[in-house]
């Protein structure tokens, strides 16, 4: 009897459990077919910038076509080591990694491209039972599920103020 109802329960919580990281898993598989797309597009772009043209500014007070590209960077790796991943964050004022500083067009797209490969690294092996996990983001709750999703908007937010 005691066989039959252990038996009974696992099935059970099977039948629920099973769909339900099913969920978890595939939003993982359809972030990271989503983030691919986007470092493809932004890549493209970087690429097709001539080197002359990085300090291009739309207007005075936006960023530079440059500084736009490492501020991806930046909050890529941000969001995604120190939100998602728990390591301490870099702090933007005094960070050398992602400032443009005197970085050719070149070493700013390897950088880009090397973000993307330990972002997308870090989302593979994320365990997807956190994904409902909260945390402080600039005052507000946020669940880390809603994390993956501010990043990817950030990164189209100003990929789409570099076509500019």
């Amino acid at each position: 009897m005691k066989q039959l109802l252990t038996l009974t329960s696992f099935i059970l919580f099977s039948s629920v459990a099973t769909p339900l990281f099913a969920q978890q898993d595939r939003f993982i598989d359809d972030y990271l077919e989503r983030l691919e797309n986007s470092r493809k597009y932004l890549l493209l772009i970087a690429e097709t910038m001539p080197a002359d043209k990085y300090g291009f500014r739309a207007t005075p007070e936006s960023l530079t076509f440059a500084e736009n590209l490492m501020h991806i960077g930046y909050a890529m790796d941000w969001h995604s080591q120190s939100l998602l991943g728990n390591r301490e964050a870099r702090e933007w004022k005094t960070d050398t990694v992602f400032k443009v500083s005197h970085k050719s067009k070149k070493e700013m797209i390897t950088l880009i491209d090397n973000t993307f490969n330990k972002t997308i690294k870090l989302i593979k092996q994320f365990n997807t039972t956190q994904l409902d996990d909260e945390l402080d983001y600039f005052g507000l709750n946020r669940s880390k599920r809603q994390i993956f999703l501010l990043l990817t908007d950030h990164i189209t937010h100003h990929r789409g103020q570099m076509l500019v």
